[in-house]
C-alpha cells in the first residue's frame, strides 16, 4: 500500500525555456515549477518515487516546455527495444496544457514512404517537409504509438504520460549537432500517414477518459469545490494536479505537484476553487470505480461510487 509525494526532476533541454524567461501562456515553467534561477533552458520534468529504494515504475510522467521545436523523432515498440537489450518500447500520450495561437506538433508523414524513400528524406532533409504539422490548442490529447515518427514544435507546455524508457531515436534535429539515430529509426518507423484522432469521452460528471490502449489509461477529473472524493489506486496510479489545490492523502496539492499510489485508496478534498487532475494508471481500460464521492470527514466507506457509463 503506497501513496507518495512524487520528487520532481528538471532536465535541461536545448530546447526548453530558461526559468522566468517566459510568461505563462507562452512555455513558462511557472506554475508547474517554482525553479527561478538556472544556466540552462528547462524542457522537462520528469516525475518519481521518492526514495533511493523504491522500486521503478511502469510509467513516466512528464512536463513539456517548449521554446523551439523538439528534434523529428521515433520510439521503438517493446519487440525492437528487447532485441537491443532494453525492458520496453515507448508509447506516449499528451495532453496540451498551453499553446500559442501557431503552435503545433507534428505525427506521421504526409505519405507512405518505403526504407529506402525515407533514409534519402533524412539524408537530404526533406524530412522536415514530410511530417504532418498539426495546429493544437490546450485541452487536445495526441497518442504517439510507439514507431510513430512525430515532433513538437514551439510555444508548448504539455504533460506527457509514457512506458519508462528513454528510447528516443532522432532523425532530425535543426542542426543542433547531437547524435542522429538514423539505422535504428528506420528500422522501428512506421512510415506513412498517422491517425491523429483522438476523442476523448466523457465518463462521469468528473471524469473524461482521455486515452486508453495496452500500457495506460489516461484521464482528466474534474473536482467540484470543496468536494471530498476516494481516487481507487488498485495498480500504479499518477495523479498530476493541473488547475485549482486541493489535498491529496497527507499532501497539499497544486498545479505542478503530482501523487503516486498503488495498492492503496487516495482521499482527495478540492479546495475552494476546485481541483483539476490528469490520472494516468496501468492498464488497457478505464477502471469502473476509480472516482468515489466520499463523506467531507473522508471515512473510508464514503458515499455512492460514480457510475461509469
Amino acid at each position: 500500500m503506497t501513496i507518495e509525494h512524487a520528487r520532481a526532476h528538471l532536465q535541461p533541454k536545448p530546447w526548453g525555456v530558461k526559468p522566468g524567461g517566459v510568461p505563462w501562456g507562452v512555455a513558462a515553467l511557472r506554475p508547474f515549477s517554482g525553479a527561478k534561477r538556472d544556466d540552462r533552458p528547462i524542457g522537462e520534468i520528469w516525475f518519481d518515487r521518492p526514495g533511493e529504494t523504491a522500486a521503478a515504475s511502469s510509467l513516466l510522467l512528464k512536463l513539456l516546455f517548449t521554446s523551439q521545436p523538439l528534434s523529428i523523432q521515433v520510439h521503438p515498440n517493446d519487440s525492437y527495444a528487447q532485441s537491443i537489450g532494453l525492458p520496453n518500447g515507448k508509447t506516449e500520450a499528451w495532453y496540451v496544457l498551453s499553446a500559442t495561437p501557431e503552435a503545433k506538433v507534428a505525427l506521421g508523414l504526409k505519405r507512405s514512404l518505403t526504407p529506402l524513400l525515407l533514409e534519402q528524406a533524412i539524408d537530404d532533409g526533406s524530412i522536415a517537409d514530410l511530417v504532418t504539422w498539426l495546429t493544437v490548442q490546450a485541452g487536445d490529447t495526441i497518442l504517439v504509438p510507439a514507431g510513430t515518427i512525430h515532433a513538437i514544435g514551439e510555444g508548448l507546455v504539455i504533460a506527457e504520460i509514457q512506458q519508462r524508457s528513454d528510447a528516443t531515436f532522432r532523425i532530425f534535429d535543426y542542426g543542433r549537432g547531437r547524435e542522429l539515430h538514423i539505422d535504428k529509426a528506420i528500422a522501428v518507423s512506421i512510415a506513412e500517414p498517422a491517425d491523429a484522432q483522438v476523442t476523448p469521452r466523457r465518463l462521469t460528471e468528473t471524469r473524461t477518459l482521455l486515452v486508453s490502449n495496452p500500457y495506460f489509461t489516461f484521464e482528466k477529473i474534474d473536482l467540484a469545490p470543496n468536494s471530498a472524493w476516494q481516487l481507487n489506486a488498485k495498480q500504479e496510479t499518477w495523479l498530476l494536479a493541473i488547475a485549482g489545490d486541493g489535498r491529496a492523502g497527507s499532501f497539499e496539492v497544486a498545479a505542478g505537484d503530482v501523487v503516486f499510489a498503488e495498492s492503496d485508496r487516495v482521499s482527495i478534498v478540492a479546495g475552494a476553487a476546485g481541483l483539476t487532475g490528469l490520472v494516468a494508471y496501468t492498464g488497457g481500460s478505464p477502471m469502473r470505480d476509480l472516482l468515489e464521492h466520499a463523506a467531507p470527514d473522508l471515512v473510508p466507506a464514503g458515499g455512492p461510487m460514480e457510475t461509469v457509463q
